[in-house]
């Protein structure tokens, strides 16, 4: 609010003085007390404040104490707190609110008392004059007082508005806690209450039982005794009878067992004698010991037919149900060295030639080698075990040094070194592969192991039993590392 001029009116009769309007209402019963400073500046003097904290700092106060205490005070104390604050809050709005009104009135008192002072200005002279235009500056500082008067209630009526929302958000919010922990105690109750009920029920039905249960432990003890005492007269009277039905049991189990070996066999030779049957109308045969260590070689019937070698060849296992076949990825040649996930599973390969495809399959599962169980289980015993090996490819490029590696298969690591120089170490890991080399006339004594990304080798082995030692033994230990070892794109 700006300073307030004068308003003067020229027809206004001389000598009198205009009266204060009746209409207007005073805050308080007297002016407050000002004196004049230097330069004629206003100095309100200090009112004694015998009413103790105003109603902004007691809501500061308890909103500090709130933010200290809220972590031991229970939500319903909370709800209270808030909802006294917001009372609180509310009040001094009020209280704003007649402070406003009563700035107003002291600025229409004021405008008035200056056009009166301005007015009986006009008629006085000499030091009467002065001391009027005197009261009229004090009248404009008090004008301007009450204006920074006026702009610190706004602000402070700003704050007060703020402070009341917030307040308000924090009741709401302190009600919704209330209500759901209400709820939740409501719930918590009545599930309560239904437990209780259950555990009565079941104890009274506890005691229905247990009642029951004595007469019936009477008639249960009674019944026994009567049937040992069958038992007894039975076996007394008829000892060789009962004897002969028991070896005949066991007779018949024995002959059971038989049969089902039996029927186990036939339907072993029936699938073989279909597989051969289904072998002889194929150009091709399969030549080689279908057992474990040995390599399975693919041959035309006759020189009339084409080459393996201008024909696509592919190589399967079929599954332990026969149901499907699983491609062995890399077997593409036109021979094959079955590896220790084969055994106990039937190989077939696909040819085709000019068009036509032809299948071919293992008379009946690949066996497993003699001995390779026993020697694994001797490798077991030791904490790794060592191979002499030789690198035939590294990333599928020949290598031409012959030097002698060792091929370190360890319980939770696989290491190729030779000496103090390591090629490759690397623990299990689901990008580790590992199987039987799939081409090659050497691929009974070879294996593939492929680290890691980007580095694989082609290993060869001293003997066949080695290599599939050492298969057995690495797949071994990685189960025991929640690892399954196998070769690229494998169904284990």
């Amino acid at each position: 609010m700006t300073k307030i001029s004068p308003e003067i009116e020229e027809a206004r009769e001389a000598g009198v003085l205009l009266p204060v309007s009746a209409d207007v209402s005073f805050a308080s019963l007297g002016f407050p007390k000002y004196k004049l400073g230097p330069d004629n500046q206003i100095l309100e003097e200090p009112k004694e404040d015998n009413k103790g904290l105003s109603l902004k700092d007691v809501v500061e106060q308890e909103t500090t104490q709130l933010s200290t205490q809220h972590k031991r005070l229970s939500v319903r104390d909370l709800a209270s707190k808030f909802d006294k604050n917001l009372a609180t809050a509310a009040k001094m709005a009020d209280e704003a609110k007649l402070r406003e009104v009563a700035s107003l009135e002291g600025h229409v008192l004021l405008k008035k008392l200056r056009d009166a002072l301005e007015a009986l200005r006009s008629r006085m002279a000499g030091r009467t004059k002065e001391d009027v235009e005197k009261a009229i500056s004090m009248v404009e500082a008090l004008a301007v007082k009450l204006t920074q008067k006026e702009g610190e209630l706004i602000q402070e009526k700003f704050e007060v508005k703020k402070l009341a929302s917030f307040l308000k958000q924090a009741s709401e919010d302190a009600k919704k806690l209330v209500n759901r922990d209400k709820s939740f105690a409501c719930a918590e109750i009545e599930s309560a209450r239904a437990v209780v009920q259950r555990f009565g029920e079941a104890f009274e039905e506890e005691e229905r039982k247990a009642q029951n249960s004595k007469t019936q432990a009477r008639d249960l003890e009674q019944l026994i005794e009567e049937v040992q005492e069958a038992r007894r007269i039975k076996l007394l009277h008829q000892p060789s009878k009962v004897m002969d039905m028991e070896h005949e049991l066991s007779a018949l189990r024995m002959q059971i067992r038989e049969k089902s070996l039996l029927s186990v066999k036939l339907e072993r030779e029936l699938d073989m004698s279909k597989r051969a049957e289904e072998n002889k109308s194929s150009l091709y045969v399969l030549e080689g010991s279908e057992t474990l260590g040995s390599c399975l070689f693919l041959k035309p019937r006759s020189d009339r037919y084409p080459p393996v070698s201008s024909c696509s060849v592919q190589w399967f296992r079929l599954s332990t149900e026969g149901c499907h076949n699983e491609v062995i990825s890399g077997a593409n040649g036109s021979s094959y060295a079955p590896e220790p996930l084969d055994v106990g599973r039937i190989l077939q390969v696909e040819v085709i030639s000019n068009g036509q495809k032809f299948t071919v399959s293992t008379a009946g599962p690949i066996e497993p080698a003699a001995g390779t169980g026993s020697y694994v289980e001797t490798l077991l015993q030791k904490s790794s075990a060592d191979f002499n090996v030789t690198i035939s490819k590294i990333n599928g490029q020949d290598h031409s040094s012959n030097s002698v590696h060792t091929f370190n298969v360890g319980k939770s690591r696989i290491k190729l070194c030779r000496g103090w120089i390591t090629k490759a170490r690397e623990i299990y890991s689901t990008s580790m592969q590992l199987c039987g080399a799939r081409e090659g006339n050497a691929a009974a004594k070879a294996l593939f192991w492929k680290p890691k990304k980007n580095l694989s080798f082609i290993l060869m082995f001293e003997s066949e039993g080695d290599r599939n030692a050492a298969i057995m033994l690495a797949r071994k230990y990685s189960l025991d590392c929640n690892v399954v070892l196998a070769g690229p794109e494998d169904q284990v």
